[in-house]
């Protein structure tokens, strides 16, 4: 008699995970029962945030000044973004790009982006052009890290091509994030796929220890030393 064998179910891949060689940080997202109170995290954040707002202002302040002779437009670049469940919120930016980069409508920006001005393109890459939103985190809008917030037009795109989307949601955006430490900014529906699984990583984990592992990385890659940490 011929036995028919089944085929077991295939176990999920894990998790990405990373750790901080340097630091010897590993994999510092707690157990749900062990994480912090959500105002513990808040008060976290909004107490860095508040001293980075403090020191980095002079910096803000000469940027405003260089974008604003350089270019025509607002040196602070406002846009409508969607914050914890899916409400809007106006998020704040240094200007990199011309005026009117997006008259013909929302796009992501593209390597050798012809938009992206030659100050936007070093306030890019020194991430300077992200310190405008510690005033969100303060307003209580943004956290320090988090999934990054998205324009409500594309939002409506993703949520169609993209099932688990809103899921991203649940927690406040950031101004870094599990995925911006370890991919690149979004081209492509495709680059949103690989980066809503570390999005939704850290939704499950979010945590006071998780978000400092974050932040540490966040400033090593920002300084080029990403090669200090790793994923696993």
């Amino acid at each position: 008699m011929t036995t028919i064998r089944t085929a077991k179910p295939s176990k999920p891949k894990s998790p990405p995970v990373f750790h901080v060689k340097a630091l010897a940080l590993e994999t510092v997202a707690l157990p749900a029962a062990l994480r912090r109170p959500v105002a513990a995290r808040d008060l976290f954040h909004g107490g860095v945030a508040g001293a980075l707002f403090v020191l980095t202002l002079p910096v803000v302040a000469m940027a405003v000044l260089v974008v604003k002779l350089t270019s025509r437009g607002p040196a602070i670049y406002q846009q409508t973004r969607l914050g914890r469940g899916g409400v809007p919120f106006t998020i704040y930016k240094l200007r990199t790009m011309r005026n009117d980069a997006e008259k013909d409508g929302p796009q992501w920006a593209k390597r050798g982006d012809a938009r992206i001005t030659r100050v936007g393109r070093f306030l890019r890459a020194t991430h300077i052009d992200e310190l405008p939103q510690l005033w969100n985190v303060l307003r209580g809008e943004m956290s320090l890290v988090g999934p990054r917030p998205e324009r409500p037009e594309i939002i409506a795109l993703l949520r169609q091509e993209i099932p688990g989307y809103d899921r991203r949601l649940s927690v406040k955006p950031g101004i870094t994030g599990f995925a911006q430490i370890h991919l690149p900014p979004d081209e492509t529906t495709g680059c949103v796929r690989r980066k809503l699984i570390y999005d939704l990583f850290y939704v499950r984990r979010a945590g006071v220890a998780f978000d400092f592992g974050i932040l540490v990385c966040t400033a090593l890659k920002v300084v080029g030393l990403k090669k200090l940490y790793r994923r696993k």
